[in-house]
């Protein structure tokens, strides 16, 4: 366990936040003109889908936040 801060967390927390508003922004602009004519439960799918995608890179993200490995 590390016992002096590092810079990454901070940096990192901030890079995750633009990185998720910015996700979330083309998502927001994009996906209804695309999607906007199907059916509702689809629609509400490829949200779901979207919506916890962004979950897939987070553990070596955070990884790399905590130690500084990517692995």
């Amino acid at each position: 366990m590390r016992t002096e801060p590092t810079w990454r967390i901070p940096i990192g927390l901030l890079a995750l936040l633009l990185a998720l508003l910015a996700y979330g922004l083309v998502i927001a602009r994009y996906v209804p003109e695309v999607i906007g004519g199907w059916p509702g439960l689809l629609q509400a799918g490829v949200y779901l889908v979207l919506g916890l995608s962004w979950l897939l890179p987070l553990k070596r993200y955070l990884r790399w936040m905590e130690t500084g490995n990517w692995r």
